[in-house]
């Protein structure tokens, strides 16, 4: 089954364009199903860039999913037309009433900055604190991860010497994960951030496990014990060029950065880099869908009550 978005949306046309089924909400009103309700809060500068690599994503399922986008309203994005957020996106004001199986808060580049410095930190803190009562499970990507551990658990964010840029190879560390099902024993995750959280502050608090990790890159995904919440250091949603598009971005602005790890063909950035990251990725976010969300919420969303929710009895 198919994601459901509005026919207008550029995502659309590049999703149909690569056969991937997506499908138009004047047909997905005729079909008799519950399907999954996620809201995709992206605070990525490139919006319509991130849309389409999410988006992709989440197609590769069964399960029919209706798509809200969010954005804050306290932030005045440079690279996204005021016409295309108002057209696509909603506020938190139109769905703060509302509740969702699922949830992916995206990254931003605002990883240097201390959290209360980032000018729509206070909305962000009002996003999160809602997704715990009305979101059934939620996503958090690269900076959002350092983000919602800080809120929920305090757990601190430390910069690196060096930007953590290229492709790494990650190993699980916890048996028959539900999120991690089907994948290899070493599996690659592109990471771009200058900032990392550490393992022993994350072993100090009781609600948190930590699930996947390289040993070069470090702490990948940390999930809440109680299925609900998962934060994901790194960015599986990439495309194949995104890095080779932030590495020249910032070559040509005089920034010096390094080859990315293991990206380039011989380090030569005149190759073609190797897509080697794209099955992990699918099934990462189709586990999520099938087994953290579409196999626990429940059918009637108004009886989504999730106050005393006991993730080991599933109630």
């Amino acid at each position: 089954m198919p994601i459901r978005i509005s026919s207008e949306l550029p995502a659309f046309k590049t999703l149909e364009n690569e056969n991937i089924f997506v499908m138009a909400n004047e047909r997905a009103e005729h079909q008799d199903i519950r399907p999954l309700k996620v809201i995709i809060l992206n605070i990525m500068p490139k919006k319509i860039e991130t849309e389409s690599q999410l988006l992709r994503l989440l197609s590769n399922t069964p399960i029919q999913v209706d798509i809200d986008l969010l954005h804050v309203t306290s932030h005045i994005s440079k690279n996204t037309s005021f016409n295309h957020l108002s057209s696509f996106y909603k506020t938190f004001d139109e769905i703060k009433d509302s509740r969702y199986d699922g949830m992916i808060i995206t990254g931003a580049p605002v990883e240097l900055l201390e959290y209360e410095q980032v000018d729509y930190w206070d909305e962000i803190c009002e996003i999160m604190k809602w997704s715990t009562t009305h979101v059934f499970s939620t996503l958090h990507i690269c900076w959002a991860a350092q983000a919602g551990l800080y809120y929920h658990f305090g757990i601190p964010k430390y910069t690196l010497e060096h930007k953590m840029f290229g492709i790494f190879p990650h190993i699980a560390e916890v048996d028959n994960c539900q999120l991690l099902r089907g994948f290899d024993d070493v599996f690659l995750v592109p990471h771009s951030r200058n900032t990392e959280v550490r393992r022993e502050d994350i072993q100090k608090v009781p609600q948190l496990e930590i699930l996947t990790s390289s040993p070069i890159s470090g702490v990948h995904i940390v999930a809440n014990k109680n299925g609900r919440q998962y934060f994901i250091t790194g960015h599986s949603e990439y495309d194949r060029i995104t890095i080779a598009n932030e590495y020249f971005r910032d070559i040509d602005k005089g920034i010096d950065i390094q080859i990315p790890y293991n990206y380039f063909p011989d380090d030569d950035p005149n190759k073609t880099p190797v897509f080697s990251w794209r099955c992990t990725a699918n099934l990462m976010f189709t586990n999520w869908l099938n087994y953290c969300v579409y196999q626990l919420t429940p059918f009637n969303l108004d009886e989504l009550d999730l106050r005393n929710w006991n993730w080991q009895a599933g109630v």
